[in-house]
């Protein structure tokens, strides 16, 4: 169980969301509506695919995280060609991560429910937070973004290293470098939010966000479950 407890999704997007330039408020603001509806949705995806996933093994866990990397990767390819296959994949990438990581959420649930409640209250102050400070600062992220890049990978590294080879409070380390990760993931992708336009990028800047609260969610919950 010691590996269950350590499991964190680490998938970051890096989807392309430049395809044509502003035309007037009210595109921002649907644009802003309909990417946050869709995390909202993809959301619920997840939780219905971690509830029916509860019984699963960790091994399947494993085929299905496979399956739901695969669908992230064609999300790109199917927003170039059609807005509604763009957001099938999106949704289908939610259900499927749910599923992957229901053996993992299913063991916090049974040792120490009430932390899977803490923690998505948790996430979504988390998320509103840094979310509501990347959309109105008119600093340019991208420079915090490539640093969080290159800090996901030491700290993914970290991560393998601490499975093997005894680091004393390996765990925490992990979880608090990775919430500081997703807090300038989370700002850089409010901000692309804030400065893409054209609404056709919306499945590709949900994707984007939802992943953020996936990994803020999964951090969370190993954090308040590490007593």
């Amino acid at each position: 169980m010691k590996a269950v407890r350590r499991s964190t999704l680490v998938l970051v997007s890096s989807f392309d969301t430049t395809l044509e330039p502003a035309v007037s408020r009210d595109q921002s603001r649907a644009l802003f509506g309909q990417t946050m509806g869709l995390v909202a949705i993809t959301t619920g995806f997840f939780a219905v695919g971690a509830y029916l996933g509860r019984d699963l093994s960790q091994g399947w866990g494993i085929v299905l995280f496979i399956a739901s990397f695969g669908l992230l990767l064609g999300l790109n390819y199917a927003a170039q060609r059609s807005e509604q296959l763009a957001i099938a994949f999106l949704f289908g990438f939610g259900a499927l991560v749910g599923l992957a990581t229901a053996p993992t959420i299913a063991y916090y649930a049974e040792t120490n429910p009430q932390s899977v409640w803490q923690a998505g209250g948790a996430t979504a102050l988390f998320i509103a937070g840094f979310g509501a400070a990347g959309y109105a600062t008119r600093r340019d992220l991208s420079g915090v973004a490539r640093v969080c890049f290159w800090a996901l990978l030491a700290l993914i590294v970290f991560g393998i290293v601490a499975i093997f080879v005894n680091i004393p409070n390996s765990s925490l380390i992990y979880a608090i470098v990775g919430l500081v990760i997703f807090a300038g993931f989370t700002m850089y992708d409010f901000q692309r939010l804030r400065k893409t336009k054209d609404i056709r990028a919306a499945p590709l800047l949900a994707a984007s966000i939802f992943l953020d609260v996936l990994n803020v969610f999964l951090l969370l919950l190993s954090l308040f479950n590490r007593r």
